[in-house]
């Protein structure tokens, strides 16, 4: 498989190379429920639709390099959450931070545009937005692409929960700490830098946007309430594992092996669940798209190109 070469370090074959070098990636805002949402996009119009949701703390910009990659021969496109990127973030007494109000923005965003089916390509929060949509319309779903998403409580790092749990079971300032040290700068550049092999291929841009997200004023306040709803998603986990062993959809794994926060763990459940589940991991961390998007973007090119045609 062309995937396996490249994870074991294979020069990338002449047909995945280049499909960058003339594919221009758009810009654009569409209004949704009375929010503007910020989209890029690319690819033919007429294409088969790749949705990429992102993780925190990113945006679309988490996969600039990859929607070129992809957009030879698939319309990409890949919005900003409310509170992230470009889209609006209004006051918490204007819209709910909810996942599941994400979701339904996601849901509506991609009828604006005429996303009328997908395949989703899912990431850290990507992963709760996503697998709620495809319960929402299986209809729709193409093919899952998951790269450092979970769905399964042993797929944390149990560091992790211990500093959660508290939160969700009394938000006060004194739980409310370990989160407000999570929208740091040192915190977001370690999300980049740890576990990485390539630490030559990181760009300081990945995290130096994402602080400044972060950091305007009334940010914190709305990342406080996603990771206070982020409970609900947990609550959703034997649902969504239900969903993938009934609906068995394509899927694809590309995991960055040394994620401090989502384990090898959660890669084991999914594939238990979808035994036939194609999986690459890679030596790298969190947001392994960073230092091996060559390597993802051809074997996410691999997949798609399997998937039966759109009637």
């Amino acid at each position: 498989m062309i995937g396996a070469l490249l994870a074991a370090g294979a020069s990338i074959p002449s047909v995945f190379a280049g499909q960058a070098a003339n594919v221009e990636t758009l810009s654009k805002t569409v209004k949704v429920d009375g929010l503007d949402i910020f989209y890029r996009e690319a690819g033919p119009k007429d294409a088969p639709v790749v949705l990429l949701l992102h993780g925190f703390p990113s945006s679309s910009h988490m996969y600039r390099n990859l929607i070129p990659r992809l957009a030879a021969h698939y319309r990409v496109i890949a919005p900003d959450y409310p509170g992230f990127g470009y889209s609006s973030a209004p006051t918490l007494d204007h819209f709910a931070y909810t996942f599941g109000a994400v979701t339904d923005i996601v849901d509506h965003f991609t009828q604006t545009v005429g996303a009328k089916n997908y395949v989703l390509f899912m990431q850290d929060y990507g992963g709760p937005v996503g697998f709620r949509l495809a319960v929402k319309h299986p209809e729709r779903l193409r093919g899952l692409i998951i790269q450092n998403a979970v769905a399964n409580v042993e797929g944390w790092n149990p560091d992790v929960v211990k500093q959660l749990s508290p939160f969700w079971v009394k938000r006060n300032a004194e739980t409310e700490k370990p989160i407000r040290d999570i929208l740091t700068p040192d915190a977001t550049k370690f999300e980049y830098t740890h576990g990485t092999t390539r630490p030559d291929k990181l760009s300081p841009d990945a995290w130096t946007v994402d602080q400044a997200g972060l950091d305007r004023p009334g940010n914190v306040d709305i990342q406080l309430q996603y990771f206070h709803d982020y409970q609900t998603n947990v609550a959703l986990y034997p649902a969504w594992g239900a969903f993938l062993k009934s609906a068995q959809p394509p899927l694809l794994i590309v995991w960055g092996r040394n994620d401090p926060y989502f384990t090898l763990k959660g890669v084991d459940y999914l594939k238990e669940l979808v035994p036939g589940a194609e999986v690459h991991l890679y030596d790298a961390g969190h947001f392994a798209l960073e230092t091996y998007g060559d390597e993802i973007a051809a074997t996410s090119l691999e997949f798609l190109s399997r998937l039966p045609k759109i009637n």
